[in-house]
């Protein structure tokens, strides 16, 4: 399935250079204010667990999360219950998501967002600073070692934090080999599937405290949220758990609280 999801990727960047080459992109970038104060990596730095809430219409593994979508309403619950950061979805075949969901977001809330897409072009991460985002997804089980690098630069240069997300302890090696700043740790295995907080828990101590911790994926009580805590975990990036609630608003509460 990840092989599938990257090279419809590939081909969606193929199709938008047509529509827009990499220059014109730049040249529109260029236009924005670029800052170094990354909003997104700030709003985890707290002493709390800060949480992630994630803007999810469908998964590969889930299918159809979310018939009644209504992405502006769900982002300003949101904001509104606490969260720190808010993640949208942008790959638009496998998760039904779209690059106007994270334009029109970051034009109705004053969260940072992160595009949660595939990045496997420079190009996308042009898109991302151009369609409102502060922070990017980096996998580093679908780059190499040089595109990890380069596309981490670029998006430090372009005011962009960069989650480099991993599965094992030898992907944790290479995110910090790149200069990583905020390494999350997915639980969910890309191969088949399933789901093990303790993927997270485990994978920890591989990461210094001056570094960004995050737990992905499979979060889904108080008690995922506080044994995470209690390990040391920065940040929890929750999609699933939080498109499922008729409210929004108080299962964040119940989940920083309960």
């Amino acid at each position: 399935m990840l092989d599938k999801i990257v090279e419809k990727t590939r081909q969606r960047v193929e199709q938008a250079k047509k529509n827009k080459s990499l220059e014109e992109l730049k040249e529109e970038v260029r236009k924005l204010e670029i800052t170094d104060d990354f909003p997104f990596k700030k709003a985890l730095s707290g002493d709390d667990i800060a949480i992630i809430a994630e803007v999810k219409r469908a998964s590969p593994s889930k299918g159809m999360i979310a018939e009644d979508f209504d992405y502006i309403f769900i982002a300003k619950d949101y904001e509104d219950a606490g969260a720190s950061a808010i993640s949208v979805l942008t790959e638009p075949y496998f998760f039904k998501g779209s690059d106007d969901y994270l334009k029109e977001i970051s034009e109705n809330v004053s969260i940072p967002l992160l595009r949660k897409d595939f990045v496997v072009d420079e190009y996308m991460i042009w898109e991302a600073k151009l369609l409102g985002a502060s922070a990017v997804l980096l996998i580093v089980s679908i780059l190499s070692i040089v595109e990890l690098k380069k596309f981490l630069d670029l998006a430090h240069d372009l005011g962009l934090s960069a989650i480099v997300e991993t599965h094992d302890g030898d992907e944790i090696r290479r995110a910090l080999t790149v200069g990583a700043e905020i390494v999350g740790v997915n639980n969910r295995d890309l191969t088949d599937f399933s789901v093990d907080i303790e993927n997270s828990i485990s994978l920890r101590r591989c990461v210094g405290e001056d570094i960004i911790f995050i737990s992905e994926s499979g979060i889904k009580t108080p008690e995922d949220v506080r044994r995470l805590k209690e390990n040391n975990v920065d940040a929890v990036l929750i999609g699933e758990t939080l498109m499922k609630s008729d409210d929004k608003k108080a299962m964040i509460s119940e989940l920083k609280n309960g």
